[in-house]
């Protein structure tokens, strides 16, 4: 039932092995809402599409193999962030290595266990939130990358995100749909994606920049607080009060003082 799986991660799973999809289906059923596709072809479309929290997909397919699939959906900006698990039935070296190189997050070699499935799963998930913490203080502060150098393409996205955000901030007309226009993907692929990787709506980031370029404007600013709503793009001061006391406790008269 639909209902009942809205709260669950959704799962592509590409294989041409109907076997394969039925044993997958058999294992994860009530744990994850699952889309399935046959092709190599079919599961890049399908993953553009609905841009899913996971995705399992077979190495050897038709139409396109699981490296080209994952090479494809690593470059792509609606759907780089996909964590994306492939199966092989060759468990040398090699193969795994061409995976790793086309950007794919862990192997499992066939046959597996659905012990092994739904750990790997479970782990991805796990490494997921904790992206999303760090990814969470972007909002907050700019300079949050992990100073290591190895920044991904996702914290690029985000930056953009912050930058569009940031040179809008007075304007109460921009949104998500002038935001989705800015970043060239749909308003369905930004939502998904934002809240992927920071566990929140892209309209919740672009208030919490906004807040956070308030408080800073009333603890350093000679502005009133009516300037400072409108600054940050508030065009109701009550909305502005109503919304900074719930993102920081106080009034923004009090971080005034």
């Amino acid at each position: 039932d639909a209902g009942d799986e809205a709260g669950l991660p959704s799962l592509l799973v590409v294989d041409d092995n109907p076997d394969i999809l039925q044993f997958i289906a058999a294992c994860l059923e009530g744990r994850y809402q699952l889309h399935f596709a046959h092709d190599g072809q079919q599961g890049i479309d399908l993953a553009i599409e609905l841009t899913p929290d996971l995705i399992v997909s077979d190495v050897m397919m038709p139409e396109k193999d699981g490296y080209t699939l994952c090479d494809i959906l690593k470059r792509d900006e609606r759907t780089s962030h996909i964590p994306i698990i492939l199966l092989t039935a060759k468990a040398d070296l090699e193969s795994r290595i061409t995976g790793l190189e086309k950007g794919a997050d862990a192997y499992l070699a066939k046959p597996f266990e659905e012990k092994e499935l739904l750990v790997r799963l479970a782990k991805l998930l796990e490494l997921r939130q904790k992206l999303q913490e760090r990814y969470a203080h972007l909002a907050i502060d700019s300079t949050s990358s992990d100073g290591t150098g190895t920044d991904t393409a996702e914290d690029a996205f985000l930056q953009r995100l912050r930058s569009l955000a940031e040179a809008n901030l007075s304007d109460p007309e921009f949104d998500m749909t002038r935001l989705s226009r800015a970043l060239g993907m749909s308003r369905s692929q930004v939502f998904r994606k934002v809240k992927a990787l920071t566990g929140d709506s892209p309209t919740n980031f672009i208030r919490n920049i906004r807040l956070h370029a308030a408080k800073n404007l009333l603890e350093q600013s000679d502005l009133n607080i009516s300037e400072v709503a409108y600054e940050t793009g508030f065009s109701s001061l009550n909305y502005f009060s109503a919304a900074f006391f719930e993102k920081f406790g106080i009034r923004p008269s009090a971080a005034r003082k």
